[in-house]
């Protein structure tokens, strides 16, 4: 019995669990904080689909300059000036070092768009 519990909880879908974390919090007078992690946990291990999908829901990206490598490292400090205004030295400093943040809390469209103009000149880009 507890085997088809656990296994019909983790195929529900993210909305699906959080109204039921809801209602036992409700009917036992509960706080499922704990649970719901383990929920996530064991959703994420049954189905696969729901640990996907939480991860397409993020709306905020932070842009991070891993590193450069090629021939146009002056457009690279001139890109990374315009995104961030930092002074010039601060700019070629951060593209000679890398990781570093360039942009945080951006929306995913404007996070990808960095991320493809850097790329395109030679910088190694991660979103978070």
């Amino acid at each position: 019995m507890l085997e088809e519990l656990l296994e019909k909880i983790g195929n529900l879908s993210l909305v699906q669990a959080a109204e039921l974390v809801k209602m036992m919090e409700e009917k036992f007078g509960i706080s499922a904080a704990a649970p719901v992690a383990m929920m996530g946990a064991v959703a994420g291990a049954g189905a696969g689909a729901p640990a996907g999908a939480a991860e397409e829901e993020k709306t905020e990206f932070d842009v991070v300059f891993e590193s450069f490598s090629g021939d146009k490292k002056v457009d690279a400090i001139k890109k990374v000036r315009e995104l961030t205004s930092l002074p010039l030295m601060d700019a070629k400093k951060l593209v000679e070092e890398g990781k570093q943040t360039l942009k945080e809390g951006v929306s995913k469209d404007e996070a990808q768009k960095i991320k493809a103009d850097l790329e395109a000149i030679g910088a190694k880009i991660t979103l978070k």
